[in-house]
């Protein structure tokens, strides 16, 4: 068996769903739902959808309808439907062991839809979160990343982000940061393809060193 790949990180940066929140049943049923109800193709769609502020996949899908009264009644189904939101392997021992003031999430969610999710799953709750609501560009665009590292007093180097969509994993790249990839979600090609760093198959195969004030977290990674 390899040797774990032992990473120095000053802050971690998280995203929330397939990385943190199992929320793909919930997702995958209210993309479906809506593309069945548009005649859209419901696996494309879902595709489509996962890793992106929902109103980005509504205005390419719908460019001449009302994506803003769609993204309304997209964010309250998403909202309603808890059924299988659950934590991922790893994410509570590793969430609980960080330092608060060290770690972020960086979601494409709303911040009521994340609040959600974040209460199902029985998350410790982020001193710091940043959601779409935060920037003005969104993942693959680097501004979410830049916002999350903003937030820790940090700058994006000297953060590991975490994440399992390629839009997610190019975001942290783009910000400069080094990127653990999950494989939760797509297959190790588009996980290469997009520029993770590192690939694991959870957060339970990452475990934390001691914690020492004044040094860098010490990430031990399966790969």
């Amino acid at each position: 068996m390899a040797s774990p790949v032992e990473v120095q990180t000053r802050g971690i940066l998280f995203d929330l769903d397939g990385v943190l929140v199992d929320s793909t049943p919930a997702v995958a049923r209210c993309w479906a739902r809506w593309a069945v109800q548009y005649g859209f193709n419901a696996d494309e769609v879902v595709r489509q959808a996962h890793g992106r502020p929902s109103i980005v996949t509504l205005r390419e899908l719908m460019p001449s309808g009302d994506y803003e009264e769609e993204n309304r009644k997209m964010e309250q189904w998403e909202i309603e439907d808890i059924d299988g939101v659950v934590p991922l392997p790893g994410v509570l021992d590793i969430l609980k062991a960080l330092p608060p003031d060290k770690w972020a999430i960086v979601t494409s969610c709303t911040q009521a839809l994340a609040e959600v999710r974040i209460r199902v799953a029985g998350l410790p709750r982020p001193k710091k979160i940043v959601t779409s609501g935060d920037v003005q560009r969104f993942k693959p665009d680097p501004d979410p990343y830049l916002k999350g590292a903003e937030l820790l007093g940090l700058a994006p180097a000297d953060c590991v982000v975490v994440e399992d969509a390629p839009a997610g994993i190019r975001a942290g790249r783009a910000a400069g940061s080094r990127v653990v990839a999950l494989r939760t979600t797509e297959v190790d090609e588009l996980l290469k393809a997009a520029g993770a760093t590192w690939i694991v198959d959870d957060l339970s195969k990452a475990s934390l060193g001691s914690i020492r004030s004044g040094h860098p977290l010490e990430l031990a990674l399966r790969t």
